[in-house]
């Protein structure tokens, strides 16, 4: 129970240090706000599953330069705190980690996306329910994303205990609400609805979130998966 406990918080701290760089640095918010848009234009363009990872780890490694670069910026300013070349040229070096991050970005986005604007084939958004199952889960990443901006606008908790609005609610009316886009049939949907509703509500009775932060949460999750789906017919 203790390893447990250990795990539950080493993945706490770590999304709390996502949470904080987010909160904290307007390059981070530039960067998520650019993933989102740039995964939410995915589903314009006819792109491969080989092509579609490279984009997931094209924004994987933009973000993680920029963590790298705002981690290095703080252990300097903790550790000296006058002025010497060599912090400022760690500094820069790290700074410039991200340049070359970003520029690869606009490289693969240039390579990817310019030769396809040409041919984009709206009839495909009119068949949202026969989309590749990849494609859900970048709505599900897109929400993660968004709660996670949300949660760093707040500062309220921590990232898995509390604040506003409540994750798990978001992901789990999400999902719900993703199968009953996609599916007719009644039952279904009832029970993906139903187990949202034991997610939510086990946030609540663990007294981890409020009555208010969790259905908060479950709206969140819910209209912005109709907006995203919406958008696309």
């Amino acid at each position: 129970m203790k390893e447990k406990r250990k795990l539950l918080d080493s993945f706490n701290d770590a999304i709390e240090g996502v949470i904080y760089a987010i909160r904290t640095q307007k390059n981070m918010r530039i960067h998520m706000i650019a993933a989102i848009v740039v995964l939410i234009s995915c589903f314009f363009f006819d792109l491969t599953k080989n092509e579609l990872l490279i984009i997931t780890i094209t924004i994987t490694l933009v973000v993680f330069a920029e963590m790298i670069n705002t981690a290095v910026e703080f252990a300097i300013d903790a550790t000296t705190n006058y002025y010497h070349p060599l912090a400022k040229i760690a500094k820069n070096i790290a700074a410039g980690s991200v340049f070359i991050t970003a520029l690869n970005a606009v490289l693969v986005g240039f390579i990817l996306f310019w030769d396809k604007l040409q041919y984009i084939n709206f009839l495909t958004l009119k068949k949202i329910r026969n989309v590749d199952t990849y494609m859900m889960f970048i709505i599900l990443v897109i929400v993660c994303i968004a709660t996670v901006i949300v949660k760093a606008i707040y500062g309220e908790g921590t990232p898995l205990k509390g604040g506003m609005p409540s994750g798990h609610s978001a992901l789990a009316f999400s999902i719900a609400t993703i199968i009953a886009l996609l599916t007719v049939e009644p039952i279904a949907i009832i029970l993906s609805y139903l187990l949202a509703v034991i997610v939510a509500q086990s946030r609540v009775d663990s007294q981890v979130h409020s009555i208010l932060e969790v259905v908060l949460g479950a709206l969140f999750g819910i209209i912005l998966t109709i907006i995203i789906f919406k958008f696309l017919n």
